[in-house]
């Protein structure tokens, strides 16, 4: 199953390991078992903490394998085979079990094991899906922590009429004790706000009780973790609360021109800006949805207000706003009811899931069309439908396209409607010439038409664009004395990584000059 270089990458990882790790594998005489049986035996191959037991006669999904510790039942479950982005979800599962440590804040894990009722999570996954592996990963570490938790990860392509029964039309999916419990990336602290309320209501009053910040970054993608890096390096009291750590590039898939760094995934890239982050001495507030904001209301009072969606607030002499942006909906009836059956917004994700099927994409610059490209290797039949009387991505992509047997374009085309019942089964447009309204037949619809501000909470306290974006200047001062804002969810154009990180740094340098220059609020 693996080449030998995977062998002995994974010898190498296991080396980590200090404890037994029992291995129970539930098969069939089917050829997805052989698959899996040939993966297990490299894995018990390398490393002599490993042992590998076969049964054919549990009620256990077949194939499956449960990680275990010796004399324990509840260690994370693999259904089907966990190659591609899933096995580093494997290779952690056996380290976890094995006894190397997660690196997972200590505060987190007691919150974990604190845990006192029974949840069964089922993991419904693709392996091309890059976002996948993170909830895979977060399920498996509080399988490993806590006796009551169960999570079993189920390769949708080696369970197709499973994934059918139960309508998946998107991944990652999360069933919790047989009732559906989320689609798309969670992290960890999102897993647990979900399912351990009491935590949010502590995490809320910790929160209240801080100190003023001297600069405080709303938002953690490229451009909040650049800001908080530059401003952390000024000595000043920084600090960052964050929606979602990492932001939009964490639904990214290939990252290829940030300059230094050839090659990445967003996950990854994510990541890095985190542990760099924190490498310096920043108050990092994961999973705090900004409510309000209120500016100086006048000599002698020097502090700005973020309120908190969670009911807590933080003060700061400065503010750097960096919320980013959220794929555009193209708000047309189906679109919400649909969301997750039949909808979706991830080609590399759900793609998988419509094998064989009929697509539309909804979008003809780079991001449709290379979405469109993507499809067409694996589905059935791409219709392309383009609001503009021509495409506009870029010569390569739309000379690639038209090269492709299997898709369709119409430009000039509006669409009005996503039909189904239970799911998506077709798409209504109008031919912008003539005004007739098509139907097209289909199961599933990307959309991909560009992004949209997260700016909604400022409208009426900072001077936006007619786009919703935050108007600001050179130095990334917004009309706000004080609040200063970075990336994609202002004016600054061209919405790239590599942008947002710099007008980042701009705005942290902007911010601290601020600062210095403002003797009422220097102290």
């Amino acid at each position: 199953m693996l080449d030998d270089a995977t062998k002995a990458q994974l010898k190498s990882y296991l080396e980590r390991a200090n404890a037994p790790i029992e291995i129970v594998a539930s098969l069939d005489d089917g050829e997805a078992s052989g698959e899996v049986l040939s993966l297990l035996k490299d894995v018990a191959e390398a490393s002599p903490l490993v042992t590998l037991t076969e049964s054919r006669d549990d009620p256990h999904r077949k194939p499956s394998f449960s990680i275990n510790r010796p004399g324990e039942n509840h260690g994370p479950r693999f259904a089907g085979l966990p190659m591609g982005h899933e096995f580093t979800s494997l290779i952690l599962a056996l380290l976890q079990i094995g006894g190397y440590p997660p690196k997972v804040e200590q505060e987190i894990l007691d919150q974990i094991r604190a845990l006192d009722r029974d949840l069964e999570f089922e993991i419904y996954v693709s392996l091309t899906c890059h976002n996948c592996p993170d909830v895979v990963q977060a399920l498996n570490l509080m399988a490993v922590q806590n006796p009551r938790i169960k999570t079993t990860m189920i390769e949708g392509g080696t369970f197709q009429e499973e994934v059918k029964e139960r309508e998946i039309m998107g991944v990652p999916t999360v069933f919790l004790n047989g009732t559906m419990f989320g689609n798309g990336r969670m992290s960890l602290e999102e897993i647990l706000a979900k399912i351990d309320t009491s935590g949010v209501e502590r995490e809320a009053r910790k929160i209240a009780e801080k100190a003023p910040f001297d600069v405080l970054i709303v938002g953690g993608g490229p451009a909040g973790a650049a800001a908080a890096v530059y401003a952390a390096r000024k000595g000043i009291r920084t600090g960052v609360a964050s929606e979602r750590f990492g932001g939009q590039v964490l639904d990214t898939l290939g990252i290829e021109n940030f300059i230094s760094i050839k090659e990445t995934e967003g996950p990854k890239f994510a990541h890095a800006l985190e542990e760099h982050v924190r490498n310096y001495d920043v108050d990092i507030m994961n999973l705090q949805r900004a409510k309000a904001l209120i500016p100086h209301s006048g000599p002698g009072k020097d502090l700005i207000e973020i309120q908190l969606e969670s009911g807590a607030s933080l003060k700061s002499k400065s503010v750097i706003i960096s919320t980013g942006a959220r794929w555009r909906n193209i708000n047309v009836p189906g679109e919400q009811e649909f969301k997750n059956k039949g909808v979706a917004y991830c080609p590399h994700c759900d793609g998988p899931l419509f094998k064989g099927k009929r697509v539309a994409v909804i979008g003809g610059g780079n991001s449709g069309v290379e979405a469109a490209i993507d499809l067409a290797g694996i589905v059935g039949h791409v219709t392309l439908i383009e609001f503009d009387t021509a495409l506009r991505a870029d010569a390569v992509l739309q000379n690639k396209l038209k090269s492709l047997s299997n898709v369709e374009v119409f430009t000039n085309a509006q669409t009005t409607e996503i039909t189904g019942d239970q799911k998506v089964t077709g798409l209504v447009y109008k031919d912008r010439t003539s005004g007739e309204l098509k139907t097209v037949p289909l199961e599933g619809v990307f959309i991909q038409i560009g992004l949209v501000p997260n700016t909604d909470w400022l409208k009426g306290v900072v001077d936006l664009s007619k786009h919703g974006e935050i108007i600001v200047d050179a130095r990334g001062q917004t009309s706000l004395p004080g609040v200063f804002a970075a990336g994609d969810a202002t004016t600054v154009p061209f919405k790239q990584i590599i942008i947002a990180a710099g007008d980042g740094a701009k705005a942290a340098l902007g911010a601290f000059d601020y600062l210095i220059r403002s003797p009422a609020i220097a102290h």
